[in-house]
């Protein structure tokens, strides 16, 4: 029953609407016909501040690999008496390339913290965070 005076009252809404759109704009001395054409701007924006760009992203395709789950350690040279000069043989498994790493030295994002008889310790940098993973040598099965 409510459905057919909303018809009307819309009915009467557009008639009005209309019989305003066609009587002229005295108040200007112009006719509603003659409106001025649209522009369209765009707003751009550019970074000026310091210190880093906060749109680049923190990951550089060189800086992630290897990854110390694609590492394998194949040797380790210990010198017992100043460890310093101590080096580990490493194979990155995916790639099949070798490094040769001291202590101090960067691979990727890892960072060589120390080398033992067996292992090797690694300081991993991620989005401002460190942490520690250590590799080791494979046991050596004695044949009997």
């Amino acid at each position: 029953m409510r459905t057919p005076s909303l018809v009307v009252l819309t009915g009467v809404f557009a008639a009005s609407l209309s019989a305003q759109a066609a009587k002229p704009d005295t108040t200007h001395g112009t006719a509603a016909s003659d409106t001025a054409p649209l522009s369209l701007s765009r707003e751009t924006f550019t970074y000026q501040g310091a210190g880093r760009d906060p749109f680049l992203s923190l990951l550089k395709t060189g800086d992630v690999r290897p990854l110390i789950t694609d590492l394998k350690l194949v040797t380790i040279i210990y010198d017992e008496r100043y460890s310093a000069r101590s080096v580990a043989v490493l194979r990155d498994m995916t790639t099949q390339k070798r490094y040769r790493a001291k202590v101090g030295d960067v691979i990727g994002r890892l960072r060589v913290t120390q080398i033992r008889p067996r292992d090797i310790v690694f300081t991993i940098q991620e989005f401002g965070f460190e942490r520690q993973a250590t590799l080791s040598l494979a046991k050596l099965e004695e044949t009997p």
